[in-house]
């Protein structure tokens, strides 16, 4: 069934981007709001993870452990520092660029990049999200 074009709220975020024209899918994207920007920020989770919480993917968070799979870091396995959902950037501890002045600069990475090798589960909501996906992919 093709969801409604009446402009109300969908979770998913494909769902709403209606448009096949590459230049309005990068409008909308653009000037998503903060909490459908959240889940555009997502990347795919390691073997591992996917086996042991039944999803491919979970938006990314400060803490996690991820593993850069494209680019000039490919290989790099480091904690996320900051999520930068205005750029759609992750910056990830340790992967910094020199600039002219020989200062180091951290280096931003599209999260379509990264693999989330390590889930960061101090928060109680995140754990309890993440334990409910699980459960519901064993029913």
């Amino acid at each position: 069934m093709a969801p409604s074009r009446s402009g109300g709220f969908y979770d998913n975020v494909r769902c709403y981007m209606m448009s096949e024209k590459p230049r309005k899918q990068r409008k909308k994207r653009e000037n998503a709001s903060h909490h459908r920007k959240r889940k555009i920020m997502s990347s795919n989770l390691s073997e591992e993870l996917r086996d042991e919480y039944g999803t491919r993917s979970l938006p990314v968070r400060e803490g996690d452990e991820v593993e850069i799979m494209r680019g000039q870091f490919k290989g790099y396995v480091n904690k996320v520092a900051e999520v930068d959902r205005r750029n759609e950037k992750i910056y990830v501890e340790k992967v910094t660029v020199e600039k002219a002045d020989e200062s180091k600069e951290p280096y931003g990475i599209h999260p379509s990049n990264l693999k989330i090798t390590d889930l960061d589960l101090s928060d109680p909501w995140r754990k309890e999200k993440v334990e409910n996906i699980a459960e519901e992919e064993g029913s």
